[in-house]
């Protein structure tokens, strides 16, 4: 299973975490949530990860896979 990257609000301080599912820490801390992504990104694609981007009240936005996707199999 290829692991999921999230890009999350952080209700504490109003400011947007990038963070490996189940991680205790965030990888990066930011201001805004456009920081946030283009840093998830890069770490997502270097890593072969799932972007998950949540919305500031925690509902999934958007989702971008960079891991192994399945091959398209065609009926």
């Amino acid at each position: 299973m290829t692991p999921l990257r999230f890009v999350s609000p952080r209700k504490l301080d109003h400011k947007w975490i990038v963070k490996l599912a189940k991680a205790h820490r965030a990888a990066a801390v930011t201001e805004t949530q456009a920081e946030a992504i283009k840093i998830a990104r890069g770490i997502a694609r270097r890593n072969k990860e799932e972007l998950v981007i949540q919305g500031l009240h925690g509902q999934i936005r958007q989702k971008d896979s960079y891991g192994n996707d399945p091959p398209e199999i065609l009926g």
